[in-house]
């Protein structure tokens, strides 16, 4: 209960987001008594995970347009005459344009147990209102707003061995189940609904055996607990900050990880496989002995292309595609060089940003596999969760469904000294962090937002088959008309936790010029195609077929200046929501540059 929760901390953490519960577990680490809140009901804001149901859950919360009204507030009459308060921000308005199309049959005669469940309606553009309440077991089990963990129980659950600085990388072979995952997380109580869902598809069998390859909208949902659907779609280089964090942190002991298997291009209307390695470019069948060397001079020349300054020094003012056209590469290799290795655009990047992009590229090759990537199984959401693990065993305090009323602010000093939370509990602390949603819109009416446009399917094969089912892919769609952006596109396979057997995930991400379906609809149309029971039986179908859709257009609240935020105090310290970049390098950058004392910035990677 609030009553419980001591008066006086040294820091007030505001959201569970990435760079938050960095942040949260450094200060911990180094001593400082914290108080991590969210009034969400599960970590990790917008870099959070979701089951199936647990999304449609999520969606219905952001589809009610209504703020929170507070006809009496509490906190009104604690403010002194000294003081000011700067109210916060009860409703989540990162979310837009949210729109959701389901393609799978339902039958009618099944019983679909799990709640949640969209009204059977085919490729139905289905509010999230219409949703039934959405199953909440993968919420923390306790109703009460406080929520502090066990510390000695953690500590039990720790590894007792002597960290080692590598991370646990899983084979592309892997494909079994992890029992014990809920009992290892933050967030996610234990339970056997995953053993008792396996059952399920058996009992159906009999039904469904004379329809091949049919997966319907039942089954999804009874699967439900199965997918592990990422708000923000990120991938981690082998060599980027946050491995290095995790790694020298120890929290990477909470995690584990599958390297990306390829990497893929998009030319012609075809899907192929583009070569990493330097095994990789001598066994490809797609390009020349010609190419090949021409490709490998390139590659070793950025990777040390600081070395050979005459080599770009006159061409810093043009784009890297301008550039790729002034080197002996041909058109082919420039394609692959710009969207595959550099992923980047014709107008995007700068010929020095494309050379470090390259090298990064390059860099972070073969240290964990034949890609430069990660991807956490179970989702993106276990990153913060990770962290947030890591500051409940050094003593930090954590309450999920807990708002905060305003932060009270010194008039003389112009220094925030207190939060008012919803119970009207005043809590001093020294320092503060906030996730910039939990601003007011008087208090960002400076700001200058961006958007990004996401997509989130689930379909039924490979955007490129091949003997393996346990692929996972990046592919980089280039943009075809002035004014758009190139559209990633990240596919997971069922090893990586996070769809059910039989099925994808794909993830698809770009800087919004429109809506988000506006955005990633023509992308979606050249990669895949609707799922109708006509289709089924036509085995000639060479392109994925679609289950279900959601799209939505996010807020990208990175590199805004604190100057931005009207009448913030010199002792608030604000945290973005996610980026539209590949990498979580934005996310730690925020946790080294915050201005917090030093001592407890830097403890964490001690």
């Amino acid at each position: 209960m609030a009553d419980t929760l001591p008066s006086e901390f040294d820091v007030i953490v505001i959201g569970t987001g990435l760079p938050e519960s960095i942040i949260a577990a450094a200060c911990s680490r180094s001593g400082r008594r914290v108080l991590h809140v969210d009034s969400r009901s599960y970590y990790g804001g917008n870099w959070a995970s979701f089951s199936f149901s647990g999304l449609l859950s999520w969606l219905k919360e952001h589809q009610e347009n209504s703020d929170i009204e507070n006809d009496s507030p509490v906190w009104q009459d604690q403010i002194l005459e000294n003081e000011e308060a700067i109210a916060l921000s009860r409703k989540d308005k990162t979310i837009q344009h949210v729109e959701v199309f389901c393609y799978a049959s339902q039958d009618l005669h099944e019983d679909v147990e799990e709640a949640g469940a969209l009204q059977k309606n085919h490729a139905l553009v289905t509010s999230a209102n219409s949703t039934e309440a959405a199953d909440s077991s993968f919420l923390p089990m306790e109703d009460e707003s406080l929520s502090t963990m066990n510390c000695e129980m953690l500590t039990e659950q720790t590894p007792s061995s002597d960290p080692e600085n590598v991370l646990e990388v899983n084979g592309a072979e892997v494909t079994g189940e992890k029992e014990n995952h809920c009992d290892d997380k933050t967030c996610v109580p234990s339970t056997s609904a995953e053993d008792m869902s396996e059952n399920v598809p058996i009992a159906e069998d009999t039904t469904e055996q004379p329809k091949k390859n049919r997966i319907t909208y039942s089954q999804i949902i009874k699967e439900g607990r199965r997918f592990n659907i990422d708000l923000v779609s990120k991938l981690l280089y082998s060599r980027g900050l946050l491995i290095d964090l995790l790694i020298k942190s120890n929290v990477s002991r909470y995690a584990e990880f599958k390297n990306i298997t390829r990497i893929l291009a998009f030319r012609e209307g075809r899907v192929e496989q583009v070569p990493c390695s330097r095994a990789d470019v001598f066994n490809s069948k797609q390009l020349t002995m010609v190419e090949k060397r021409m490709l490998m001079k390139f590659l070793t020349f950025c990777m040390e292309y600081e070395k050979y300054p005459d080599e770009y020094k006159g061409y810093e003012d043009i784009t890297f595609y301008e550039y790729l056209k002034t080197q002996k590469l041909t058109p082919n290799l420039q394609y692959i060089v710009l969207h595959s290795i550099a992923m980047t655009s014709e107008t995007a990047s700068s010929t020095i940003d494309g050379l470090k992009a390259t090298r990064n590229f390059l860099h972070c090759l073969g240290r964990y596999g034949n890609t430069p990537f990660l991807f956490p199984l179970y989702g993106q959401g276990e990153l913060p969760q990770c962290f947030c693990r890591m500051c409940a065993v050094f003593g930090g305090i954590y309450c999920l469904r807990h708002s905060v009323q305003c932060l009270v602010v010194d008039k003389e000093s112009r220094k925030c000294k207190a939060i008012i939370d919803q119970f009207g509990q005043r809590i001093i602390s020294e320092h503060f962090l906030v996730e910039d949603s939990y601003f007011s819109e008087n208090m960002c009416s400076r700001v200058q937002y961006r958007q990004i446009s996401r997509a989130v399917l689930i379909t039924d094969r490979s955007v490129l088959k091949t003997d393996s089912d346990q692929q996972i892919s990046i592919l980089t769609v280039p943009a075809e008309e002035p004014g758009t952006f190139a559209v990633r596109v990240i596919e997971l396979c069922s090893s990586t936790m996070t769809c059910m057997k039989g099925t994808y995930l794909v993830h698809l991400t770009c800087t919004s010029s429109k809506t988000a379906r506006e955005d990633l609809e023509p992308v979606v149309q050249k990669l895949f195609i609707p799922y109708t029971e006509m289709e089924i039986e036509n085995e000639q179908v060479e392109k994925p077929r679609i289950l279900w859709a959601l799209y939505f257009n996010m807020r990208d609240s990175s590199d805004i200046s604190r100057s931005c935020y009207k009448d913030l105090p010199s002792n608030v310290y604000v945290c973005s929501g996610p980026d539209c970049g590949l990498g979580n390098d934005n996310a730690v950058k925020q946790f080294m540059s915050q201005e917090l004392p030093l001592l407890m910035l830097r403890s964490v990677v001690k």
